[in-house]
């Protein structure tokens, strides 16, 4: 923490308070603060000190939106990320520093490609949603929830999500495409992923804490870095409502195409 410059260290405050915004208004945003992590720290130590900032992003997120999850969904979900988080363990293991890096590039490229065919894929549905609450996510998925199709795609969208949150922390707009396509509207979506990210997040501490991603020097820069994180959800909480979604998507799917090439490329 020394080390780093007046100007690194703004950059780190900025991200850390978009993860608090993301959490609460923009799933998926805080794309753009893990490009931010990595390009200012190693990459591979840049995943350990951004996952307590992520957590703490949760907790402020599963306070605002905690009655608007839908568990089954939840449950259905968790056997695959684990199994996805277990191989993204196995990754890390080996991988150095420019194999996370090339590797968080090459997956915020992807989930950019993802969130734009997202986008196109129900932009037609967008305009037909409202903002409704869990209610309307209680029968989401009731159809195809036990199906062979709906299984099957519940544990790849489980696995990928495992995998990129573990390497790159990553599984927003993976969960993101996954919920959508499920037809979840904005307080069930929501509270759906609070909960999601807050359970997952929280079981890999351990296994960072093994890999050494974790440790008292990246612990101490987080303490530094939490006291961003709530006005950034308090910010997000305010404009929910009111956010340009559109415009704000394409902002944050920019970005996020400007930092996996500069990882890529660095």
């Amino acid at each position: 923490m020394d080390t780093l410059t007046l100007w690194e260290l703004a950059a780190l405050a900025f991200a850390s308070a978009l993860v608090g915004f993301s959490k609460t208004a923009v799933s998926g945003a805080n794309t753009v603060s893990l490009a931010i992590f990595a390009a200012v720290l190693p990459a591979r130590e840049s995943t350990g000190v951004l996952l307590p900032i992520l957590i703490a992003g949760d907790v402020l997120a599963v306070l605002t939106y905690r009655r608007h999850a839908h568990w089954p969904t939840l449950w259905r979900l968790f056997p695959a990320v684990a199994l996805g988080v277990l191989v993204g363990v196995v990754f890390m293991m080996w991988a150095d520093d420019a194999a996370v890096r090339t590797s968080i590039g090459a997956i915020l490229l992807l989930m950019a490609s993802v969130t734009m065919a997202r986008r196109r894929g129900t932009a037609k549905a967008a305009k037909e949603v409202g903002d409704e609450d869990a209610e309307g996510a209680s029968s989401v998925g009731s159809s195809s929830a036990g199906s062979r199709a709906g299984r099957i795609k519940a544990r790849s969208y489980g696995v990928l999500g495992g995998f990129t949150t573990m390497v790159a922390n990553a599984g927003g707009p993976v969960m993101s495409l996954y919920l959508l396509s499920a037809g979840f509207r904005k307080l069930g979506f929501l509270g759906t992923s609070a909960w999601f990210f807050l359970i997952v997040n929280t079981f890999k501490v351990p296994f960072s804490v093994g890999l050494g991603l974790i440790d008292a020097r990246s612990l101490l820069l987080d303490a530094a870095m939490l006291l961003f994180v709530v006005p950034g959800a308090y910010l997000g909480k305010r404009c929910v409502d009111r956010i340009d979604q559109r415009l704000f998507e394409r902002l944050v799917i920019g970005a996020t195409i400007l930092g996996g090439l500069q990882l890529l490329l660095r």
